[in-house]
């Protein structure tokens, strides 16, 4: 949680770099958390930290006097800690972890309510809510690695949300808000920026924004970026033998250093109209294109930062947000219409190389043939995956004024996404009568739609029981539905329960051979929320909250049908907290204390063929405590941070599904268990931390200033289950430090940074690409070793920020 003076300060940078800048200056900075950028003050008097506003509960609000647990980084903030993207300010959000295989593939946790699942297409709709302004973005395809410029802040909302926010906020809510247009005066603003990784290449970042009035009632702003992120994993020699013919397969035509860099642009257009003084309308687009060959994970069997791949491996994401605002009062009541379109195309290839030459060492089948019946001599596999998305979103609420004694927000919302799926594992030279009928070299194919549909009526009403004393409650009833539809499996003439075998007659599907899946699921239900606020005076509250929250249930693909429906799983929240400010408001210091109940919680894993089983599993309980401080010493320097400790475990065993009925079975030995209780959550570590210090001064006549940042965080698992972990390892706890030093002058700033600045090759996910028994086998195999990826934190980057505002 930070606490920060709200303004429309540019954020910007990157990643990239080797070769150290004035390591002597920015080690001068002490290694801890950053706070405003500050002016030498020579009147000797110290001034407060300053305030952020956000809109955590639907009104603008003080953070200091809003109820909950918020973690909170505004514009001033993410221009000072250079940060540019998600990998940048979750760093600095102690309450949220997450499971990443690259740039916008990114799966979000908070407190630890993680069940570690492989985010598989069609497994469960994630538990953290993400949001762009009003519009929820959450998609099933990983979190949009949206690039922060010209950005107020970002919220991050730990706990569940779902009085407010609804389905996918189970959890929490993560909030960007942008920039708004302005009709006051004309602004803008060019930031260009240069940076190189150790043991890659060099990036750059340039990035503007103009905000244009266009009367005294309306005023556009148009901003743009162009990102281009080096590169530091390495495709080297190597060579895979297949068992059943004794071919050895090269990777030669692939090799390439430094394979997986970004190249990211895009830009955002909002305009404001002011129809008079009591309604707006706000229309906003913003679109982002990404594109990456390469992957972000090392294998530790080839070499630090180095893998072995077989097969071109690509991922491009292309997404646009057109949004509508409407804000206005009738009477005394505020009332606010947000509707939003998105719509993202992912298109990708993947090497799958490691499962064909895993599956022949275990000696599984008879290897895959050619038209006329020989065995391949070396049948590679790659996937082609075309992923579209679809969301629609409408709300409506009415507010009263937030001075009334009895207050309250009442509104309905409505939401429809839908994702088409195409997975298509495609065999070089595979015989036409065990490919999948209509497409050529297809041993395995997913070609599907699926919808999740979300209903909700919700209120939150508060009411001052006296001047010190106020009451709040919420509740939110919602209604789900969710459907899969389409095609999945091998063709006849490799597979009796998944695919052509199973048509079912007279459906039809897009180019599909035919449907064998056709499932819905639907439910109904309601959180809650209660909240009792106690201000001792006008700088400190104490609270205490209850709340629920939830994620919708959905259909588990399986053949036959064996599998039921997994349902909703729910999250008891019961947390104290504190908002404080000391020492005429040069300090403050907040925290939260919470107990978590996850009910039959969603867990998703690989079984048979790799195909993703979802089960309502284990019970789990998180205890922790968040915590932060802002504390402006002197004048000139400002020390910050923040923590949080999660105690997250399985509270039962965790033993399975009977292979023939596919009931959970609700009850196990500790030998028999596929999970022990006891076991911490995976992507939790106990502890994540991090401490900011930055001190301003006067230099020749420009305000200067130097800065350090310390993280840390204690080990993680990366899976659930104990054979899994076996199989993966752990991921180690890791500390990191960034340094920087800049100077201001007028209207242009000139910023020197570095970042990771020890080159620590911290963990931030492990895994495979299958089946841990087929893909990583424990002790491996004789003649290949286990196909285990490592997704390391950016190495050691060095770079040079230039700004320049108009």
């Amino acid at each position: 949680m930070f606490t920060l003076h709200s303004s429309n300060g540019l954020g910007s940078h990157r990643a990239g770099v080797i070769h150290p800048v004035p390591l002597a200056v920015l080690m001068a900075s002490t290694m801890l958390a950053g706070t405003p950028v500050l002016a030498a003050d020579t009147s000797g008097a110290v001034r407060d930290v300053g305030e952020i506003v956000v809109t955590a509960s639907k009104r603008e609000e003080n953070i200091q006097k809003v109820a909950m647990s918020i973690q909170a980084i505004d514009s001033k903030k993410l221009n000072q800690l250079n940060i540019t993207n998600f990998q940048d300010y979750v760093k600095f959000m102690p309450s949220v972890g997450f499971q990443t295989f690259a740039p916008s593939q990114t799966t979000i946790y908070m407190r630890g309510v993680v069940d570690g699942g492989n985010a598989n297409h069609s497994g469960p709709l994630p538990s953290v809510g993400a949001y762009l302004d009003e519009q929820p973005i959450t998609t099933i395809g990983g979190t949009l690695d949206i690039h922060v410029y010209d950005i107020a802040r970002v919220e991050v909302l730990p706990g569940p949300q779902g009085t407010l926010y609804g389905a996918s906020s189970e959890s929490g809510t993560i909030r960007i808000i942008t920039n708004k247009p302005s009709t006051a005066a004309f602004a803008g603003a060019l930031n260009v920026e240069g940076n190189t990784v150790a043991h890659g290449g060099q990036g750059y970042v340039a990035e503007g924004f103009v905000n244009i009035p266009l009367s005294s009632r309306a005023a556009i702003r148009i901003v743009a970026f162009d990102e281009h992120d080096a590169g530091y994993i390495d495709n080297v020699p190597g060579a895979r033998p297949f068992k059943l013919t004794g071919t050895t397969l090269s990777n030669a035509a692939l090799v390439k250093n430094n394979f997986n860099h970004v190249d990211t642009y895009g830009g955002r257009a909002a305009l404001k109209f002011d129809l008079n003084d009591n309604w707006t309308i706000m229309p906003t687009v913003v679109a982002q294109d990404t594109r990456a060959p390469g992957v972000f994970g090392f294998q530790p069997s080839v070499g630090d930062l180095q893998v072995q791949r077989f097969q071109p491996d690509a991922y491009h994401d292309r997404w646009v947000q057109a949004a509508l605002n409407i804000t206005g009062k009738i009477g005394r009541f505020d009332l606010t219409y947000s509707g939003g379109y998105f719509n993202r195309k992912v298109n990708s290839l993947s090497d799958y190389t490691d499962y064909t030459v895993a599956y022949e060492q275990i000696g599984s089948g008879t290897g895959w043939v050619d038209n006329a019946g020989a065995l391949l001599p070396t049948p590679v596999q790659e996937i082609v995956g075309r992923d579209r998305f679809e969301k629609g979103s409408n709300e409506l609420r009415i507010a009263s004024p937030a001075t009334d004694r009895l207050r309250f927000i009442a509104g309905v919302f409505q939401e429809r996404q839908s994702h088409w799926i195409i997975q298509d594992y495609l065999i070089q030279g595979l015989g036409s009568q065990v490919s999948v009928p209509g497409w050529p070299q297809t041993i395995w194919l997913t070609d599907q739609d699926r919808v999740d549909r979300d209903e909700a009526v919700f209120a939150e009403a508060s009411f001052d029981v006296t001047s010190h004393l106020t009451l709040t409650g919420g509740i939110r009833g919602y209604h789900y539905k969710n459907s899969l539809y389409g095609f999945y499996g091998f063709s006849a003439a490799e597979s009796s329960h998944t695919g052509v075998a199973i048509c079912i007659p007279g459906l039809t599907f897009r180019d599909a051979p035919c449907v064998d899946l056709n499932k819905t699921v639907s439910a109904s239900g309601e959180t809650h929320k209660i909240n009792l606020n106690y201000k001792i005076d006008d700088n400190k509250l104490v609270y205490f909250t209850y709340s629920t929250g939830y994620r919708s249930g959905g259909v588990n693909r399986n053949g036959g049908g064996l599998l039921p429906p997994y349902q909703a799983d729910h999250l008891d929240n019961f947390e104290i907290g504190w908002k404080t400010s000391w020492l005429d408001h040069t300090l403050h210091f907040n925290g939260a204390i919470y107990d978590e109940e996850w009910h039959k919680f969603q867990f998703s894993f690989l079984g048979i063929n790799s195909l993703t089983i979802v089960e309502n599993a284990p019970q789990a309980r998180i205890q922790g405590l968040e915590t932060s401080f802002d504390w402006r010493a002197t004048p000139q320097f400002t020390l910050s941070g923040g923590g949080a400790y999660n105690h997250a475990v399985l509270t039962t065993n965790f033993c399975g599904a009977d292979p023939v009925t596919g009931v959970v079975i609700p009850t196990c030995t500790d030998s028999a268990a596929q999970a022990i209780h006891g076991q911490q959550l995976p992507y939790t570590p106990k502890f994540k931390g991090n401490v900011t210090a930055r001190y301003a001064f006067e230099m020749a006549g420009w305000n200067a200033h130097v800065q350090g940042s310390l993280f840390y965080q204690t080990m993680a698992f990366a899976a659930l289950r104990t054979a899994d972990n076996a199989s993966l390892g752990t991921m180690p706890g890791y500390a990191t430090a960034d340094f920087s030093a800049g100077v201001e002058h007028d209207k242009t700033s000139i910023e020197v940074f570095i970042k990771n600045a020890f080159d620590e090759r911290g963990q931030q996910n492990r895994y495979t690409p299958c089946t841990t028994n087929v893909c990583a086998p424990v002790g491996g195999y004789a003649t290949v070793a286990p196909a285990i990826y490592v997704v390391p934190i950016q190495p050691l980057t060095v770079g040079v920020k230039v700004g320049q505002k108009f």
